[in-house]
């Protein structure tokens, strides 16, 4: 599982959508893979081994990592140059699809019927960031996923899903 979770990550540090094939290609390439030294990996999961592992574990699992970061960063003092007005953290919210089917669909989509008649099911997520006025990097923050509300009759939304956030975290 570990492997796995960390080769999931690596794309985001090789900018190579398969962690399998950039080590491959670096293997022929350079006679030797990093990803042992550099991700401490001990065996590369292919990429449908990573899917198989990793599509059954809820993303909230994941969430205290965001406060564990945060945290470290505040207490080393790398928070200060996000700092803005008053010395509060500025904040940008925005939404975004990650899947989106017509077919394929399950409990937690959204769903959007089209004038042609045709359906749409889809998933999204509110992905807030810390940022400030020429400070070139931002920070992830815990996102928000846009799901069905038990109790409500329309239908989640971006709007509804940030309020949620700002309530949580907003202070």
């Amino acid at each position: 599982m570990a492997d796995a979770a960390i080769g999931a990550f690596s794309v985001f540090f090789t900018q190579c959508p398969s962690c399998l094939d950039f080590q491959r290609t670096m293997a022929v390439a350079q006679g030797g893979s990093n990803a042992q030294s550099l991700f401490g990996m001990t065996r590369i999961p292919s990429d449908n081994h990573i899917r198989n592992l990793l599509d059954p574990v809820p993303p909230h699992t994941m969430f205290p990592l965001f406060s564990y970061a945060l945290d470290a960063l505040h207490e080393l003092g790398h928070l200060q140059p996000y700092r803005s007005i008053n010395g509060d953290l500025l904040v940008a919210l925005d939404g975004t699809r990650y899947c989106s089917s017509p077919t394929i669909h399950c409990s937690n989509c959204s769903v959007t019927h089209h004038k042609n008649g045709t359906v749409t099911h889809s998933h999204s997520v509110v992905t807030p960031v810390s940022m400030a006025p020429g400070n070139p990097r931002a920070l992830p923050l815990e996102p928000v996923f846009i799901t069905p509300q038990g109790g409500h009759e329309k239908q989640d939304c971006e709007n509804a899903a940030a309020k949620r956030w700002l309530s949580e975290y907003g202070a």
